[in-house]
């Protein structure tokens, strides 16, 4: 690939996405991040829990840290949530979030999907995990890429 994963983004697009990351945390306790990657993956969800445990999204008090990663490489993504997360959310709490953000993607609205998966994210972290006035900000909110 040619072009420069860290610019796969242009600035506008950099700041929609984490200010659709900080205010979906301003609902929740829950934490999320997105990562974008030009390496392809065999297989997305394994990558995204190793991911996960590389960016030590596992660091939060009610271990309720979410990962969406994208493969530019492999045309693939997936979501992974934390335990904490998984111990009280609904069975298909992760696939209604991967349809949201499918439905854009295939559409060819990459940042429109990460934002809408963000937000779909938030909105059912806060039913589990609502905002405390104690909570603070416990991982970075920018995107990372490799």
């Amino acid at each position: 690939m040619s072009e420069n994963i860290a610019s796969y983004f242009n600035k506008a697009e950099e700041n929609r996405i984490i200010d659709a990351i900080q205010a979906a945390e301003a609902q929740t306790s829950g934490e999320l991040r997105v990562h974008v990657s030009h390496k392809k993956d065999a297989d997305a969800l394994k990558t995204t829990q190793e991911l996960f445990n590389e960016l030590r999204m596992f660091n939060t008090r009610h271990r309720n840290g979410v990962l969406i990663h994208i493969s530019i490489a492999s045309k693939a993504f997936a979501i992974y949530g934390d335990k904490g997360i998984n111990k009280v959310v609904p069975n298909n709490f992760w696939e209604t979030t991967r349809n949201i953000i499918q439905e854009h993607f295939v559409n060819g609205n990459m940042v429109e999907g990460i934002c809408a998966g963000i937000e779909s994210v938030g909105e059912q972290l806060k039913e589990h995990f609502p905002w405390q006035t104690d909570d603070i900000n416990e991982l970075p909110d920018e995107i990372t890429y490799d």
